[in-house]
């Protein structure tokens, strides 16, 4: 990991994924080790097009490769979603801060999370997992538009739901025919009786609107504003608080967050736009 703070390093992709119809991950291996924190993100940049900031959505404890999940949404995304198995790159950062894992120990983790938001859920999931026995459950509720729409199919549907530990069940917007589990928002899967909230943290990530609801709901459900994780990424650009688009009244999620908790923000009427 390089020491300049501005300065990228190089690396390569080496797999391409398909998650769904507009969304791909990437395995990148960079050109020497790279550290980050479950929840911190990177400018990842492809040369003579531009770069963007996204979360790893791999595990923090694996330090020679990172994956990145990039939904297709503008013209950087769209020229990272024609790159092949080869493709040169290069990654700045880590940035930011993460989720506090540290202060989970003891605790259930309520994570809710939908669409594209599952990345840097997903490299939240895969720390709880290794630390499993350090909390007494790991509770997800996962939603997307369609089936097809749901990312890391292979261990969502498959491995994921059969740990120790770990309770998940998931929900879509539309159904087809081969769908047999709910239909509906992710807010419709959320029961207070899921979790003790006396001893419970809650961790939303997806799109705005839907952590506005699921954040309404834990809030009527008992949970302090402390208690719950937000995962902004509002509007970053250079990743150190230079450019002040990310502003969210007094804090630059980029340098501040992305990650905060309900009763840092709460205040912003602008902090779900």
């Amino acid at each position: 990991m390089t020491a300049n703070l501005y300065q990228p390093i190089r690396g390569e992709i080496v797999e391409v994924i398909e998650e769904s119809p507009t969304i791909k991950s990437f395995v990148i291996v960079p050109e020497g080790a790279f550290k980050f924190d479950t929840g911190q993100f990177v400018e990842l940049t492809l040369p003579g097009e531009g770069e963007a900031p996204f979360t790893p959505s791999s595990s923090p404890a694996v330090t020679d490769q990172m994956e990145i999940t990039i939904m297709k949404a503008g013209r950087v995304t769209a020229q990272l979603h024609a790159c092949q198995k080869g493709q040169l790159v290069a990654i700045r950062g880590p940035y930011g801060k993460g989720y506090p894992v540290d202060e989970f120990v003891g605790k259930q983790v309520y994570i809710v999370g939908g669409g594209v938001g599952l990345a840097p859920i997903r490299s939240l999931f895969l720390t709880l997992v290794d630390r499993i026995d350090d909390f007494p459950s790991v509770v997800c509720r996962f939603g997307a538009r369609t089936p097809e729409d749901f990312i890391y199919k292979a261990t969502l549907f498959g491995q994921w739901p059969q740990l120790n530990g770990v309770d998940i069940k998931l929900t879509v917007d539309h159904a087809n025919g081969n769908w047999d589990g709910n239909v509906g928002v992710v807010t419709s899967i959320l029961d207070p009786t899921d979790v003790d909230v006396k001893n419970a943290v809650a961790v939303v990530c997806g799109p705005p609107i839907m952590m506005k609801f699921a954040t309404i709901n834990l809030l009527e459900y008992g949970f302090d504003p402390s208690q719950i994780y937000l995962s902004m990424e509002k509007n970053m650009s250079c990743g150190v608080g230079k450019c002040g688009h990310c502003m969210l009244g007094k804090y630059y999620v980029c340098k501040d967050g992305p990650v905060f908790t309900y009763a840092q923000v709460h205040k912003y009427s602008n902090m779900w736009e």
